[in-house]
């Protein structure tokens, strides 16, 4: 093409080439709207001299593309037309539309945007308990704990009934229940905070309250039952006078919970009463061998469309008395030893009023609806607070035991081989926390964060995984010693149910994070699915063009972005957390192109891609992870002490995005010529040259190690809110105990060492030389008592339990008493169970 005597050919080439990259770079990094770009393309066209007629030919079709009505006619129409023949759009089913519909987005949608909003996402609500819910998980709580050990628990098979009694009568099953129906209407943090301290003492107990709090006939009434239904059954529900379960799998309806069978027909009785006849056939329901009121989630038939609303109703939620005839329970499963109740449920012929379906007649075929939204809430409360508790327990033991427990003369907590995991342990424990904090709030603010849900449930739960690894090898053979000494061995034994129940952590990743998450958390994806499946031309129009515009704006921020590793982020934060919401910015630009790089050149077969959408999952869950970290930062007034501990998991968040992004370059493999090549080779090597973050390094790690291990305000701030010993004199406080006056005779010891050294005393380790050294006036008398007080409490505290033979044996064959089988009434048939070391 022939530009003429233009002014960059009279100049320099290069330079007019480079002046408009770095233009049109700004151009995008600042979001500019369309005609800005159409103002730029016409001037640089001038200055490169295009001819008159060309310049003409710009202006009329730049006038196409800036007119809305011209561009819907002339190219949007043909664009919808070509997209539907090469069948770009992924295709979703009902199922799969109503879990996108279901819920809200939150800072999701900010870290997805490829520009977040750092204002809002360190302002979100970030709450406490108030002083009816603080006093009840101080004392309450405390109470509930000191009736019962997680050891009497496994011999028994079963919680005690003086434990069930107590449950009921401090409505521990109605804490979501508001108090109008006379439950305790607590907040989703208080319910939280008390799944997350009763993990820390009996797993068995956690499930028993969790389970009737989370999705059920309680928290499914509250939102969607009839007003009679809510009179009737809360308050019952709320005293513990109901034992509820709620029955969704089934053998061949697990994570694709679509995919039930189980079924009710709509009939007639004798009387004209509209009746439901039901058949099911359910498994690993909690509390199903011991509950009164069974919830179902069941495909409805109306054979005789007697309702008005065709033959298929769709899945149904129904609420079945246990003692109606025709229901089946009474067997458990056995969940690898953990002797919460999980049990098998049928039914064959059971025939309710229609009045059970949850909603009534309006509630029929709203079951996936209310599942759904239910699961988009309840998922970010119940299993996330009970890993975060168990990994604040863990931090609690470990950096006791670290300095209790000697070898070679020296606690075991300064060998750098036990700082390392301690020093992870500490970190996740104040990442787990934020996010479990964070997280409530976001529901206590009335939203039902869908994405951010699976998140939580999905990290938290393989981040504890990690953490009881750790623990486990901090405290060797004590934490493979059963007994009631042991206080992680259960934790350890039941950690992968959490990974399994509510969604299992492989499809949570690969399905629910990034591939719901790429179509509700996008600012324009879903938009454009709608507006196409409904041949909206002027929707899909706006949807599809400020798409492209997101696309370009994106690349060029994750372009500047990363070549000023952040440095041009415009963000509130100064010091340490700017440098970090910077960091943060470029993740998400480079996320938000590479999310779209997916969409566009794979369609509809991204969602089968689970390899690739799973690493697209680990950038977004870390980004969430790294802004919960922030906001708990800034919440609780950036405490000094909290510093190195803080700079631990952000520093941890980037590293596992830089191995997300890592994996997403080296394995996108697309149709589309060239690309997956560029990504792969020249974008993969510059961004493992260029990288986030490498990870906390040895020296933060030691930092945090020793500050852990002391007995200081980091220590008790992470460890808050955990059932550090129920009982005086029980296991844990003699570890305690033994934790405080070790750290007081250091000092002491340390004087018996340089004796030794100085020749005034035999060649003994310290503790060996108390009666010398106060013979020798190097100790006081008092200072003696103190060092023999702690050398018995260190003693005591390293020992492990021992069974005689015909004990252990017994514990193993011994068929025992269940506890609640005479509190409760309903379709139980079982009255023993087996008990399990």
């Amino acid at each position: 093409m022939d530009f003429g005597n233009g002014w960059f050919l009279e100049n320099d080439v290069l330079i007019g080439i480079l002046s408009v990259v770095l233009w049109f770079l700004a151009l995008g990094f600042q979001r500019a709207p369309f005609w800005a770009w159409s103002v730029a393309i016409l001037g640089f066209s001038w200055l490169w001299g295009a001819p008159l007629t060309l310049m003409i030919v710009l202006v009329a079709a730049l006038a196409v593309f800036n007119i809305p009505g011209l561009r819907q006619n002339f190219v949007t129409r043909n664009v919808m037309g070509i997209m539907k023949k090469a069948k770009l759009m992924p295709v979703i089913s009902e199922t799969e539309r109503t879990a996108l519909d279901a819920g809200t987005t939150w800072v999701d949608a900010e870290l997805f945007s490829g520009q977040p909003d750092f204002k809002r996402i360190l302002t979100e609500s970030y709450p406490k308990l108030n002083a009816e819910e603080q006093a009840f998980v101080d004392h309450k709580v405390d109470q509930l704990a000191s009736l019962v050990t997680d050891w009497e628990v496994y011999q028994n098979g079963d919680l005690p009934t003086r434990v069930w009694d107590f449950l009921k009568k401090e409505r521990f099953f109605g804490m979501i229940i508001s108090k109008e129906y006379g439950g305790l209407g607590f907040s989703a943090l208080a319910h939280s905070a008390v799944v997350a301290k009763l993990g820390t003492h009996c797993n068995t107990l956690c499930i028993t309250v969790m389970v009737p709090n989370s999705l059920g006939p309680g928290e499914l009434l509250m939102h969607y039952g009839t007003d009679k239904q809510k009179k009737y059954y809360l308050p019952r529900l709320a005293r513990g006078e109901e034992i509820p379960c709620f029955g969704l799998t089934e053998t061949h309806a697990g994570s694709d919970a679509g995919a039930i069978q189980s079924f009710g027909v709509i009939f007639k009785d004798p009387n004209g009463n509209l009746m439901v006849r039901l058949n099911w056939d359910k498994r690993y329901i909690t509390l199903a061998a011991v509950s009164t009121l069974i919830g179902l989630a069941i495909k409805l038939r109306d054979p005789e469309n007697l309702l008005g609303k065709g033959e298929e109703l769709g899945i149904t939620c129904v609420l079945v008395p246990a003692s109606t005839k025709g229901v089946v329970l009474g067997k458990r499963h056995n969940p690898l030893g953990v002797p919460f109740y999980n049990c098998p449920t049928s039914g064959r012929d059971v025939e309710v009023s229609i009045d059970q379906v949850i909603g009534g007649e309006q509630g029929v075929g709203r079951g996936w609806t209310m599942l759904m939204e239910c699961l988009a809430a309840g998922r970010a409360v119940s299993l996330p607070s009970q890993s975060a508790g168990v990994v604040k327990l863990l931090t609690r033991l470990t950096s006791a035991y670290g300095v209790v427990r000697r070898q070679f003369g020296v606690s075991i907590g300064q060998f750098e081989g036990i700082e390392e995991p301690l020093a992870r342990i500490t970190g996740l424990s104040y990442l787990l926390e934020a996010t479990r904090i964070y997280t409530a709030g976001a529901v206590d603010s009335g939203l039902k964060p869908a994405v951010v849900s699976a998140i939580a449930k999905y990290n938290l739960t393989e981040l504890a995984r990690e953490a009881i690894n750790d623990g486990m090898d901090i405290l060797g053979g004590a934490a493979i010693s059963r007994g009631p000494r042991n206080r992680i061995a259960s934790a350890y034994i039941g950690m992968p149910i959490s990974i399994t129940v509510e969604g299992a952590n492989i499809l949570t990743r690969t399905m629910m994070i990034f591939g719901q998450g790429a179509l509700r958390c996008h600012p324009y994806a879903y938009k454009e699915v709608k507006a196409m499946e409904a041949g909206d031309v002027a929707g899909f129009d706006i949807a599809f063009w400020g798409h492209i515009n997101h696309v370009v704006t994106n690349l060029c921020r994750s372009v500047v972005l990363s070549l000023t590793r952040g440095r041009l982020a415009n963000v509130p934060g100064s010091g340490k957390i700017g440098a970090y919401q910077r960091k943060l910015a470029w993740s998400s630009a480079s996320f938000a192109v590479m999310a779209d790089f997916a969409m566009a050149s794979l369609g509809g077969s991204l969602k089968m891609r689970e390899k690739l959408t799973g690493r697209y999952a680990d950038v977004l869950s870390w980004m969430y992870l790294a802004s919960a970290v922030m906001r708990r930062f800034e919440a609780e007034g950036r405490k000094k002490d909290h510093e190195d501990v803080f700079d631990w998991a952000m520093q941890l968040c980037f590293a596992r995005i830089q191995e997300g992004f890592d994996g997403i370059f080296g394995n996108f493999q697309v149709p589309i010529p060239g690309l997956s090549w560029v990504m792969r080779v020249p974008v993969g090597f510059w961004s493992r040259v260029n990288r986030l973050h490498g990870g906390p390094s040895d020296s933060l790690g030691h930092r945090i190690a020793v500050q852990v291990q002391m007995p200081n305000g980091l220590r008790d701030d992470l460890t808050q809110g955990i059932v550090v010993s129920a009982k005086a004199g029980d296991h844990t406080s003699i570890l305690e105990e033994a934790f405080k006056l070790s750290h007081e005779s250091t000092a002491i010891f340390g004087r018996i060492a340089k004796a030794v050294k100085e020749k005034k005393l035999p060649k003994k380790r310290p503790n060996a030389l108390v009666k010398e050294a106060l013979q020798a006036n190097i100790i006081t008398a008092e200072e003696a008592h103190l060092l023999n007080r702690a050398n018995e409490l260190r003693d005591e505290a390293v020992q492990v339990d021992s069974f005689r033979l015909e004990e252990f044996r017994s514990n193993l064959l011994d068929i025992k008493e269940s506890g609640p089988t005479a509190a409760v009434s309903g379709g139980s048939s079982s009255t023993k169970v087996m008990g399990l070391v």
